[in-house]
């Protein structure tokens, strides 16, 4: 991915956690920086442009819930998740009146926390699937909706781009069609009966035809999902 999915400010004083949160989030295809210290967090959260900052409650020189007050004073717009002790839930309430948008606590899921961090970003406007993606030979723009090769170009859907990022960022494994119904159209009841994401990916499937062909590209694995086929 040439554009990250978004920028992040990670402000956590453990070290195995922070590197861990760092290659998770590189991973993921977002762009993210880590500060250990409170005070420098502060100075970088209000100095530099991010999407999301991930603060840690307990930090050195200064803590997360001041931090997270003064960044909500120059920035009311500012997407801030903070990561409390698990069960703490004053630290959740006193979190929340400081401005925080949302908490995950530890020991935290990693999928949990890409969930809430997807969902945060989306209700801010920053869409995961709004990426530059190229693979086999095709560029498919996130920004302008548009999929090209060799000079030819088709015009994509925004649920079309999302499916196609989301199938990217998990092409080390198979996608199954309940987990894009809950990250992709966000259905909260992904059991229910209904073909919208195959329609979908055949649809997919005919504009990438016409464009390099019958070369697989989303490949369906019955009964389990789907996945791009893995030269991609």
């Amino acid at each position: 991915m040439k554009n990250p999915k978004a920028v992040v400010l990670i402000v956590e004083d453990d070290p195995a956690i922070l590197n861990g949160l760092l290659d998770v989030m590189i991973f993921n295809g977002y762009q993210a920086v880590g500060v250990e210290d409170g005070g420098e967090g502060l100075k970088k959260g209000l100095r530099e442009p991010y999407d999301l900052i991930l603060l840690d409650v307990m930090l050195p020189t200064m803590d997360g819930f001041s931090i997270c007050r003064k960044i909500r004073r120059k920035k009311p717009n500012q997407g801030i998740i903070m990561l409390t002790a698990k069960g703490a839930e004053e630290d959740i309430v006193t979190g929340f009146r400081a401005g925080a948008d949302d908490y995950v606590s530890k020991p935290f899921s990693l999928q949990e926390l890409m969930v809430r961090i997807e969902a945060l970003l989306r209700r801010m406007g920053k869409n995961p699937g709004d990426v530059e993606i190229s693979c086999r030979g095709m560029i498919f723009n996130g920004k302008t909706l548009q999929v090209s090769c060799n000079e030819k170009s088709m015009a994509l859907t925004r649920r079309e781009m999302d499916i196609i990022a989301y199938l990217y960022q998990h092409q080390d494994r198979i996608v199954p069609k309940h987990e894009l119904l809950t990250k992709v159209w966000h259905y909260s009841d992904a059991g229910i009966e209904t073909r919208t994401v195959d329609i979908h990916i055949l649809k997919l499937r005919k504009k990438i035809a016409s464009l390099i062909g019958d070369i697989p590209f989303i490949l369906t694995i019955r009964g389990e999902g789907y996945r791009l086929e893995p030269g991609a």
